[in-house]
């Protein structure tokens, strides 16, 4: 999703722009007033000497202390306080989506961090001036919107970190010929295990049982954040569960990682969002489909499909999984991934709609 270009846009033949080319101890800072162009250095999250910087290149470019400012800076690790940082300072600034500014196509090219801050301000003056195909603009959340995606983003980490424990028991127990479905039940098979490996499986499954005892607290904190209204949008996040099919985790990650802050005009940019749309290759007399781009929320991507499995087994009167069996069940295990995945982007704009316009989708069972 892209947002409007900077208010005040100016269209005049002068112009001031900056653009941050980030690091972890020195920032590259490019400035141009649509015809020349100056180069900065300073220390990462200096900010006096970024205004010092800023005052150097207003003198040099004879720009007025009332004209704004314009800045860019590529999304990243640094994520949005430098933003946050910059608007504090009546700087309007814009975070540019990396993945969408156009890269030389030969086969070796310069690479520094000057040529990035130099390349980056003058598309910037470009896209200030109006031409908005120069990139593509992250949506910035609010602290609170930003703050929420932690609890889920941490669980997924944790059920990760859970699952390498259980693995690497069962790894430990093969190595002596002994497996368990479940490795906490180790009291069963422990006469049976060599000394030192008994030692490391203890702390792998103690390991294992405080990650469990995490997962726990983190989902009695987000039901009672739910609850008491304390997550930003709860109440799509209620809506979301009252369809079956749909728990609570997965209703939280859909609201704060998408329906929470994001505005759509239509399905397909719902989908594009999440990386769901296909991406035909069509030249000259060659025609084929590459499968879909991927370019979004992987998270979101990943828990569509499982969505979409769940949904298949319990709203099997749906439009939705009438639809699916109808063209794909009969097919085999790859006509059957391939439908689910196309199942996946249909049921995240029926959720859109079903959020944003109360449509229930057609013949879901709705939980009492």
């Amino acid at each position: 999703m892209t947002q409007p270009a900077p208010v005040g846009m100016n269209t005049a033949p002068s112009v001031f722009c900056a653009s941050f080319e980030l690091s972890a101890s020195k920032w590259k800072l490019g400035f141009s007033d649509g015809a020349r162009r100056k180069l900065a250095t300073v220390d990462a999250k200096d900010w006096k000497a970024v205004e010092e910087e800023i005052a150097r290149a207003r003198q040099r470019f004879g720009i007025e202390e009332k004209a704004p400012l314009f800045s860019c800076y590529e999304a990243g690790r640094d994520g949005f306080w430098i933003h946050r940082e910059l608007e504090k300072r009546s700087i309007r600034n814009i975070v540019v989506d990396p993945s969408s500014i156009e890269v030389s196509r030969r086969a070796r090219r310069a690479k520094t961090d000057s040529i990035d801050a130099i390349g980056l301000v003058e598309k910037l003056v470009k896209y200030v001036r109006g031409d908005l195909t120069v990139w593509q603009v992250a949506k910035v959340p609010s602290v609170e919107e930003e703050d929420a995606r932690r609890l889920h983003r941490e669980r997924g980490r944790l059920t990760k970190e859970r699952t390498g424990h259980i693995a690497r028991v069962k790894s430990l127990l093969a190595l002596v010929g002994l497996s368990l479905k479940n490795p906490r039940r180790i009291d069963a098979v422990e006469e049976r295990v060599p000394p030192t490996m008994r030692a490391e499986i203890r702390r792998e499954i103690e390991r294992l049982m405080l990650v469990d005892e995490q997962l726990k607290q983190l989902a009695a904190e987000r039901t009672e954040a739910v609850r008491t209204q304390q997550l930003p949008h709860a109440e799509k996040v209620k809506q979301l569960e009252e369809l079956k099919a749909i728990g609570p985790t997965s209703a939280t990650v859909l609201v704060s990682e998408l329906f929470g802050w994001r505005d759509f005009k239509n399905g397909k940019q719902v989908g594009a969002c999440a990386g769901l749309v296909p991406t035909p290759y069509s030249s000259g007399e060659v025609e084929r489909e590459q499968g879909i781009s991927r370019a979004g929320n992987k998270r979101v991507r990943t828990l569509c499909v499982e969505i979409a499995w769940c949904w298949v087994r319990y709203q099997p009167d749906s439009a939705l999984t009438k639809w699916f069996n109808a063209r794909f069940a009969k097919g085999g295990g790859r006509s059957r991934r391939l439908g689910i995945v196309a199942l996946a982007r249909k049921l995240l704009v029926a959720l859109w709609r079903y959020l944003e316009h109360g449509v229930v989708p057609e013949g879901a069972i709705v939980k009492a």
